[in-house]
């Protein structure tokens, strides 16, 4: 085992690291947002309350939560020693007369913080209250179940945490944009036929996908007002 924790702890291996566990967020990205969208519905929230309780109660769903809150951390703690040894390895910035990567490339550190806030509070706003705080009841077809729908409804009649909440995902989109297209070059699957697609679905998924999150609470603010 030697080997592979050498493997794992190699600036390659820490790449790897990043890009297998980006590609999986990105998944769940896309999961969380047709959840969330049950928000939209015109059914005064019975179908997302319905979508909450049984994601808090599937034994599945609790595996793959737990997976997902380690591969974050995994994702941060990799992309922070990375970040950190490039800067020791060249402490003296190069005389560059022409910089042609992204602005998104050059600060992925910065975004990624702003982004780890952001989780920080969407967690402590909605999770942590589910989980371990005082929440409404309400009962659906004769089952009584937290409604979670009411708590996301009074924070999004909010307009600062709907800009919040917007500005936040402009910040993931700029994150995105790097983040996707570098995951597939890490793991070599660059290739002259593939790259230009891969480039393009990164393009629709970093716009898309912020797009339909920041979507949600502006929508539902406008529905309350």
């Amino acid at each position: 085992m030697n080997w592979f924790t050498k493997a794992l702890t190699s600036t390659i291996g820490r790449k790897i690291v990043v890009a297998l566990t980006g590609l999986f967020l990105c998944l769940f990205l896309v999961v969380h947002l047709l959840g969330n969208l049950q928000l939209l519905a015109n059914d005064g929230g019975k179908s997302f309350n319905i979508y909450a309780k049984f994601m808090s109660e599937s034994p599945i769903i609790r595996v793959i939560s737990i997976a997902n809150f380690a591969f974050i951390l995994l994702h941060i703690i990799q992309s922070t020693i990375l970040t950190i040894k490039n800067r020791r390895a060249r402490p003296v910035q190069y005389v560059i007369v022409e910089n042609r990567s992204s602005w998104a490339s050059r600060n992925m550190g910065f975004l990624g913080s702003f982004i780890l806030l952001f989780i920080a509070g969407h967690l402590t706003q909605f999770w942590w209250r589910a989980k371990f705080g005082t929440m409404p009841m309400i009962g659906i077809d004769g089952v009584q179940m937290k409604d979670l729908y009411l708590v996301v409804s009074e924070a999004f009649q909010n307009p600062i945490i709907v800009a919040l909440y917007v500005f936040s995902m402009g910040f993931i989109a700029l994150h995105l944009s790097h983040g996707f297209q570098s995951a597939f070059q890490t793991l070599g699957l660059n290739h002259v036929k593939y790259t230009p697609l891969i480039q393009a679905i990164g393009l629709a998924f970093c716009i898309l996908i912020p797009l339909g999150y920041a979507a949600i609470p502006v929508l539902m603010y406008l529905q309350n007002t």
